[in-house]
């Protein structure tokens, strides 16, 4: 029952009586005498490592999101109980250890400090852009394309698909660019969300020119090596592609969505709210606030659209000159200088060339906004610091996750579930439970290059005896990997991409994962038995079966979903 749920008293003319809503002191206590309960239980580091009780963290977080809808005290608590078990089972030293030991850890990695100023510069320029009256300008230009709820989600869908050298760009760009166009239309910020969340990381996982093939790559690369095998890792990955059946499939379903306008479960509420001019969930908890009335343009400031594409194409072609620019220097350094542009994108250094994507961005808007007369330097910047501010609240629980997801690594969480899963099973079977295995390690730690990581050294070897039988199985292998850490990845509520697509889109975290769940597992259930487990039946080739399984999508979309008026 959601706040004011109402039922009917048998025998009383159908009296109508509406339950007061939880008080949210209520929920807290709640919460607080069952974290003191698990807390007074939990066993010491050494009984808690590698075992059941590992698993206990992820699933305090993700069982308080869904119960309580509070993401901020579901990470706090989760990363509690996973640091008390760490510290010996004692609560008041994990408390401590919470602050001095994951928090501060998950702050002064360099990666994780880069997507935070990335995200800050570019909520600085999303809010000078807004300012000075670029994003009325979008709006204003895009309506020509536009004109509906549905061509106005294809917009989106095309724009996720397009930006698909690296994830992070992609989520922060569209969700931002969109947002105002999406509200025009009464789309609702859960629908935005999952448009970002569902085109970014399933298009940057099989793009054959991203930030993530370097990755991919070398870690097929160092799995080939230590088995002994002296395959090519570059074409390895070539040959998974046509068995990527969930990054496939997600991005039919979202495709199919957008076209049709069909929606079922709480999508479908979400879609009727906003068309009703509500767009956020009453009570909802946005992590980025784009409604500040102090970033509304001046009466009378033109609205002109450049003042927003331009800052928008700097940033995406900066990003791309970045890359190249990283990658090409870093494989002259290695000696290599005869090499792909894929092999030279793989090499490059992501994470510093958005911070200089994203300064350049900022720069740009600034600059324009002032050499215009539409902004001083002054309010630019004042514009600036509002963004800023804007972005706190993603920025604590991206802190928090992080945190959650080193308390998974010190307690060996995905070493468990591997081990659970065990050697003795099929070949035919291997990718299927790969993917399966590949979909729980991300959901449960909230990461899907860890969660590759840690599941190629031991399915590539897997997959290598069984190649004589079936020279496909290690393709498919390697594509279930992939496929089932972006599937978990970008379902689980502890995931920074999931994070920041709810914060791009300026959605309530815990709505965003809700409403979107039901299309990603359409998409998973598909992959995994049209896709993984017919291959390992038939031997159907794997193109026939992306086409049967894209019009299975297509057929359940037509009979469950709904459109609206």
């Amino acid at each position: 029952m959601d706040g004011n749920s109402e039922f009917l008293i048998p025998n009383s003319e159908f009296t109508r009586v509406t339950l007061p809503p939880v008080p949210h002191w209520l929920k807290s206590v709640l919460i607080m005498l069952a974290t003191l309960g698990i807390l007074f239980l939990l066993p010491g580091t050494d009984s808690a490592v590698n075992s059941w009780w590992s698993l206990l963290p992820p699933l305090v977080a993700i069982a308080l999101v869904l119960a309580f809808h509070d993401v901020l005290v579901a990470l706090l608590t989760a990363v509690w109980v996973g640091a008390t078990m760490i510290a010996g089972g004692s609560p008041l030293a994990g408390f401590l250890r919470l602050i001095d030991t994951y928090v501060r850890e998950a702050l002064i990695d360099s990666d994780h400090m880069s997507i935070i100023v990335f995200s800050m510069l570019l909520g600085g320029m999303v809010a000078v852009i807004s300012k000075s009256g670029g994003t009325v300008g979008v709006v204003r230009a895009l309506e020509p394309l536009a004109t509906t709820p549905r061509r106005t989600q294809v917009v989106t869908w095309a724009m996720g698909v397009l930006i698909f050298f690296d994830d992070y760009s992609n989520t922060l760009i569209v969700g931002n660019t969109m947002r105002p166009v999406t509200d025009r239309h009464r789309i609702s910020r859960e629908k935005l969300a999952f448009l970002v969340d569902s085109t970014a990381a399933p298009v940057a996982c099989v793009a054959l020119v991203s930030t993530w093939i370097g990755y991919e790559v070398s870690l097929i690369g160092d799995a080939l090596a230590k088995s002994g095998s002296d395959l090519n890792p570059f074409s390895i990955f070539i040959a998974s592609l046509p068995y990527s059946f969930y990054p496939a499939f997600a991005l039919t379903a979202t495709f199919v969505i957008a076209v049709s306008g069909r929606d079922w479960g709480p999508m479908l509420l979400a879609e009727r709210r906003a068309r009703e001019g509500e767009l956020l969930a009453a009570g909802a908890q946005p992590l980025a606030d784009f409604e500040s009335s102090d970033l509304v343009p001046e009466e009378g400031v033109p609205c002109r659209w450049f003042n927003a594409v331009v800052p928008i194409t700097l940033v995406i072609a900066s990003t791309l000159i970045g890359l190249y620019y990283t990658g090409r220097q870093g494989l002259v350094e290695a000696g290599e200088t005869s090499v792909s542009l894929s092999r030279i994108i793989g090499a490059s250094d992501p994470f510093t060339v958005l911070l200089w994507a994203s300064f350049i961005g900022l720069a740009a808007a600034v600059v324009l906004a002032v050499a215009q007369n539409i902004l001083t330097v002054r309010s630019s910047l004042e514009a600036t610091v509002t963004g800023f501010k804007s972005m706190f609240m993603a920025f604590v629980v991206l802190t928090l996750a992080w945190s959650l997801g080193q308390v998974c690594t010190d307690l060996e969480t995905a070493a468990f579930l591997k081990s659970a899963v065990g050697p003795n099973m099929p070949p035919s079977l291997l990718p299927a439970v790969i993917f399966l295995v590949a979909a729980a390690v991300s959901f449960a730690t909230g990461t899907s290059w860890g969660t590759m990581a840690i599941l190629t050294p031991l399915a590539v070897p897997l997959a290598l005896v069984s190649t004589t039988d079936d020279p496909g199985i290690l393709a498919a292998s390697v594509a279930a990997i992939l496929g089932g850490a972006v599937f978990g990845d970008h379902c689980s509520p502890i995931s920074d991409t999931t994070i920041l697509s709810s914060m791009a889109s300026g959605c309530d975290h815990v709505d965003h994962v809700r409403t979107q769940l039901p299309y990603a597992l359409l998409a998973a259930t598909v992959a995994i038995l049209v896709g993984y487990l017919a291959y390992a039946a038939t031997g159907v080739p794997a193109w026939i079966l992306l086409v049967v399984g894209a019009a299975i999508i297509v057929v359940w979309i037509r009979l469950i979903g709904r459109t609206l008026d």
